[in-house]
């Protein structure tokens, strides 16, 4: 498990990989995407291997499809657990949605209905997932772009539940929570403030397409003031977890890149020394 305290880290990219090696920017730890890392060998691993020497690695996934209704894929779970002992990953972490329909993956993140019912299917295959790794995973939120009529609960009362019950933790995307709050009218400070801080483990920052109705979850853009400002809010709160600055498309040069992520520091700073001098 990640540590429970402020700690700070970008999802490592490929294309970054190299001047990481050179480089070592200030960071606590990184994110690597392990759909990408499946094959057992290539450069890419080779970089990883050189990378993990001075950097703690936490994994994150897209394909567990938790709230499917297929079998779970086994063969991937094994490929996850292989390559979280490969790297010594301090976590496993995907997204409470399902991917898969029958044998065929969608390949996007599908929401689902917040039932009762729905927390008992996630619930439990979300113990069989951690029984099979060895330890509790940590599931995300999603950005959503359609409504479940039969929805009973609200997104916090339906994750606080989740977490209870299958002993997993949060993974709290305030990026988007934010895209919700757009597209359907959702109170996302609500929401945050209602979740129970003891469930959230890590946070994700992430910009988003702006597309005038409605906004993507693109992970292509710097991070937007609101959600800049539902962070600052978290901190204030006095949460302390680690925070994560996801980029993963049209990748500006790393230097861009660690600049967005250090205003995450330079926040949980201010917060942190505005609370000390409040005392």
């Amino acid at each position: 498990m990640l540590p429970a305290n402020f700690s700070l880290g970008i999802g490592l990219r490929s294309q970054h990989a190299v001047e990481f090696i050179n480089t070592k920017p200030r960071l606590d730890w990184l994110e690597i995407l392990a759909d990408n890392y499946l094959s057992a060998g290539g450069v890419e691993h080779q970089h990883l291997e050189r990378i993990r020497q001075d950097y703690p690695f936490g994994l994150h996934s897209v394909s567990m499809s938790i709230g499917g209704y297929a079998e779970l894929d086994w063969d991937y779970l094994q490929q996850l657990k292989h390559l979280g002992e490969r790297y010594s990953c301090s976590c496993f972490s995907d997204h409470l949605c399902f991917t898969a329909v029958g044998d065929t993956q969608i390949h996007d993140l599908l929401p689902l209905p917040r039932t009762e019912e729905t927390i008992k299917h996630v619930v439990a295959r979300i113990q069989r997932i951690q029984d099979f790794l060895g330890q509790a995973i940590l599931i995300e939120n999603v950005s959503t772009y359609l409504q479940y009529k039969n929805s009973q609960l609200s997104e916090a009362d339906f994750l606080n539940a989740v977490c209870a019950e299958a002993g997993c933790f949060l993974l709290l995307d305030l990026s988007n929570l934010y895209v919700n709050q757009y597209n359907h009218g959702l109170a996302a400070e609500k929401i945050m403030r209602a979740i129970q801080q003891e469930y959230i483990a890590e946070i994700h920052l992430g910009g988003f397409e702006d597309y005038g109705n409605y906004l993507l979850d693109a992970h292509n853009h710097k991070i937007a003031e609101p959600v800049w400002e539902l962070y600052a809010s978290l901190l204030g709160e006095g949460v302390r977890v680690a925070t994560l600055l996801e980029w993963d498309n049209d990748l500006p040069p790393l230097s861009e890149l660690l600049t967005e992520a250090y205003k995450a520091r330079r926040l949980y700073e201010q917060i942190g020394a505005a609370r000390q001098a409040a005392l």
